[in-house]
Protein backbone atom coordinates (compact mmCIF):
# COMPACT_ATOMS: atom_id res chain seq x y z
CA UNK A 1 0.00 0.00 0.00
CA UNK A 2 0.84 3.61 -1.21
CA UNK A 3 -0.01 6.65 0.52
CA UNK A 4 1.38 10.19 -0.71
CA UNK A 5 0.64 12.55 1.97
CA UNK A 6 0.36 16.43 1.58
CA UNK A 7 0.14 18.59 3.96
CA UNK A 8 -2.47 21.23 2.52
CA UNK A 9 -3.97 24.57 3.38
CA UNK A 10 -7.04 23.43 1.10
CA UNK A 11 -7.97 21.07 -1.21
CA UNK A 12 -10.88 19.83 -3.23
CA UNK A 13 -12.24 17.12 -5.50
CA UNK A 14 -14.54 17.20 -8.36
CA UNK A 15 -16.27 14.56 -10.53
CA UNK A 16 -18.21 15.20 -13.72
CA UNK A 17 -17.87 18.73 -12.84
CA UNK A 18 -19.50 18.09 -9.48
CA UNK A 19 -17.41 18.93 -6.05
CA UNK A 20 -18.07 16.18 -3.71
CA UNK A 21 -15.35 16.98 -1.56
CA UNK A 22 -13.47 19.72 0.05
CA UNK A 23 -11.11 20.17 3.10
CA UNK A 24 -9.65 23.09 4.92
CA UNK A 25 -6.25 22.99 6.66
CA UNK A 26 -4.78 19.09 7.08
CA UNK A 27 -4.05 16.12 4.95
CA UNK A 28 -4.42 15.48 1.00
CA UNK A 29 -3.84 11.69 0.59
CA UNK A 30 -3.61 9.66 -2.67
CA UNK A 31 -3.99 6.29 -1.88
CA UNK A 32 -2.42 3.32 -4.01
CA UNK A 33 -3.54 -0.49 -2.93
CA UNK A 34 -1.33 -3.43 -4.05
CA UNK A 35 -2.14 -6.83 -5.00
CA UNK A 36 -1.23 -8.30 -1.69
CA UNK A 37 -2.80 -5.70 1.02
CA UNK A 38 -5.16 -5.98 3.32
CA UNK A 39 -7.19 -4.61 5.95
CA UNK A 40 -4.07 -5.24 8.46
CA UNK A 41 -1.82 -3.35 6.13
CA UNK A 42 -4.53 -0.55 5.44
CA UNK A 43 -4.44 -0.51 9.72
CA UNK A 44 -0.67 0.43 9.99
CA UNK A 45 -0.47 3.11 7.65
CA UNK A 46 -3.59 4.67 8.88
CA UNK A 47 -2.04 4.65 12.48
CA UNK A 48 1.21 6.07 10.95
CA UNK A 49 0.02 8.32 8.59
CA UNK A 50 -2.40 9.74 11.49
CA UNK A 51 -0.15 10.21 13.87
CA UNK A 52 2.16 12.09 11.60
CA UNK A 53 3.91 15.19 12.98
CA UNK A 54 4.11 17.31 10.31
CA UNK A 55 2.53 20.68 11.37
CA UNK A 56 4.33 23.17 12.79
CA UNK A 57 4.27 23.96 16.35
CA UNK A 58 4.22 27.73 18.17
CA UNK A 59 8.50 27.50 17.40
CA UNK A 60 7.82 26.45 13.86
CA UNK A 61 9.22 23.23 14.88
CA UNK A 62 7.05 20.23 12.93
CA UNK A 63 5.79 18.75 15.91
CA UNK A 64 1.76 18.59 15.71
CA UNK A 65 -0.01 15.63 14.40
CA UNK A 66 -3.21 16.31 12.25
CA UNK A 67 -5.44 15.64 15.49
CA UNK A 68 -3.62 18.40 17.16
CA UNK A 69 -4.38 21.24 15.31
CA UNK A 70 -8.01 19.78 14.09
CA UNK A 71 -7.13 18.75 10.61
CA UNK A 72 -9.18 17.63 7.55
CA UNK A 73 -8.50 14.80 5.86
CA UNK A 74 -9.63 14.60 1.70
CA UNK A 75 -8.74 10.96 0.41
CA UNK A 76 -8.46 9.83 -2.73
CA UNK A 77 -8.25 6.68 -4.93
CA UNK A 78 -4.99 6.36 -7.11
CA UNK A 79 -3.80 3.05 -8.69
CA UNK A 80 -1.28 4.54 -10.75
CA UNK A 81 1.11 4.55 -7.60
CA UNK A 82 1.64 0.99 -8.50
CA UNK A 83 2.91 2.11 -12.21
CA UNK A 84 5.74 0.29 -12.89
CA UNK A 85 7.97 2.13 -15.83
CA UNK A 86 11.13 -0.01 -16.16
CA UNK A 87 10.32 -1.38 -19.21
CA UNK A 88 9.61 1.38 -22.26
CA UNK A 89 7.48 4.43 -22.04
CA UNK A 90 4.83 3.03 -21.14
CA UNK A 91 3.88 2.41 -17.58
CA UNK A 92 2.27 -1.17 -16.48
CA UNK A 93 -0.16 -1.46 -13.55
CA UNK A 94 -0.02 -5.32 -13.10
CA UNK A 95 1.31 -4.43 -9.40
CA UNK A 96 -2.02 -2.55 -8.54
CA UNK A 97 -5.15 -4.78 -7.02
CA UNK A 98 -7.80 -5.99 -8.74
CA UNK A 99 -10.44 -3.31 -8.75
CA UNK A 100 -12.97 -4.95 -6.48
CA UNK A 101 -10.89 -6.06 -3.67
CA UNK A 102 -9.12 -2.54 -3.56
CA UNK A 103 -12.49 -0.40 -3.58
CA UNK A 104 -13.36 -2.94 -0.42
CA UNK A 105 -9.95 -1.48 0.62
CA UNK A 106 -10.39 1.45 0.15
CA UNK A 107 -13.75 2.13 1.98
CA UNK A 108 -12.46 0.29 4.30
CA UNK A 109 -9.87 3.23 5.00
CA UNK A 110 -12.33 5.86 4.53
CA UNK A 111 -14.24 4.42 6.98
CA UNK A 112 -11.50 3.77 9.50
CA UNK A 113 -10.23 7.05 9.08
CA UNK A 114 -14.04 8.70 9.52
CA UNK A 115 -13.98 7.26 12.58
CA UNK A 116 -11.16 9.54 14.32
CA UNK A 117 -10.87 12.74 12.28
CA UNK A 118 -14.31 14.60 12.52
CA UNK A 119 -13.55 15.98 8.96
CA UNK A 120 -13.45 13.41 6.75
CA UNK A 121 -14.27 13.54 2.37
CA UNK A 122 -13.30 11.48 -0.16
CA UNK A 123 -13.23 10.80 -4.21
CA UNK A 124 -14.93 7.82 -6.16
CA UNK A 125 -13.28 5.25 -6.65
CA UNK A 126 -12.37 4.36 -9.99
CA UNK A 127 -13.57 7.50 -10.97
CA UNK A 128 -12.51 10.21 -13.25
CA UNK A 129 -11.61 13.12 -10.80
CA UNK A 130 -9.88 16.67 -10.61
CA UNK A 131 -8.14 17.28 -7.73
CA UNK A 132 -7.48 20.61 -6.72
CA UNK A 133 -5.15 21.67 -3.52
CA UNK A 134 -2.59 24.23 -2.14
CA UNK A 135 0.06 22.53 -0.31
CA UNK A 136 1.43 24.05 2.80
CA UNK A 137 5.23 23.89 2.78
CA UNK A 138 4.90 22.30 0.27
CA UNK A 139 5.66 19.41 2.40
CA UNK A 140 4.48 15.78 0.84
CA UNK A 141 5.47 12.11 2.32
CA UNK A 142 5.48 8.90 0.98
CA UNK A 143 4.20 6.06 3.18
CA UNK A 144 5.25 2.70 1.69
CA UNK A 145 3.59 -0.30 3.64
CA UNK A 146 7.05 -2.35 2.21
CA UNK A 147 9.05 0.25 4.20
CA UNK A 148 7.03 -0.23 7.45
Amino acid sequence: MRFIIQRVQQANVVVEEKEIGKIGKGFLVFIGIGQNDTQEVADKMLKKMLNLRIFEDEAGKTNLSLSDVNGEILLISQFTLYANCKKGNRPSFTEAGAPKESEELYQYIVTKVNETVSVTEHGIFGADMKVSLINDGPFTIILDSENL
